[in-house]
């Protein structure tokens, strides 16, 4: 059985995973999560997790990109996996780094493909899908540090032209706090 040890690299200044019989380097790199926050009218759609971690609680629709397919891609992907939603995306609305956990997140500001008549149902990892109002979004139930985030800068945002994308709040500029240290301010309307 091949074994690894931990190690700088010729030429590398971090410590790295390394092959001990062929010096092959295994690079650990963060994920990338892509996600979105898709409006229909003032109302925006959420998702109760059906899965660890923090099932039970409310995300937007996102997740883990696969291979060969675009962040674009991966963003639609979770919408309809999660929420049955077929979106159209309108551009970057935040990219916020969790270091804590190796995490990149892409979201995106969308809407749902056909305006006229969304249609969104619960999918395997979702046990709801809901379209809340600002003031009625479940702030003490919400799954994720980034979820608040994004919100906060959709609702910044509003129907302006997206200009740069939001990124970490100062308070938090490496994702490595919890939800227990946000504000009570950001999760309020």
């Amino acid at each position: 059985m091949t074994s690894f040890s931990r190690l700088i690299p010729e030429g590398d200044n971090r410590e790295r995973a390394v092959c001990d019989d062929c010096g092959f380097v295994a690079y650990e790199n963060p994920k990338i999560v892509a996600g979105a926050v898709v409006a229909s009218g003032d109302r925006v759609l959420m998702c109760r997790r059906a899965i660890e971690p923090r099932r039970g609680f409310w995300t937007l629709p996102a997740g883990y990109m696969e291979l060969g397919e675009t962040v674009e891609e991966a963003a639609r992907r979770e919408a309809f996996e999660e929420a049955e939603a077929t979106i159209a995306l309108d551009g970057i609305l935040g990219v916020f780094s969790v270091a804590r956990i190796g995490q990149v997140q892409v979201i995106f500001r969308a809407s749902f493909a056909d305006p006229s008549s969304p249609h969104l149902a619960a999918g395997p990892e979702t046990l709801e899908v809901a379209l809340f109002r600002w003031e009625e979004i479940p702030w003490a139930d919400i799954a994720f540090p980034t979820v608040v985030w994004a919100l906060n800068a959709w609702k910044a945002a509003g129907d302006r032209p997206l200009g740069a994308p939001a990124g970490n709040p100062a308070m938090d500029p490496r994702g490595v706090h919890g939800l227990a240290t946000l504000p009570r301010s950001q999760g309020d309307g």
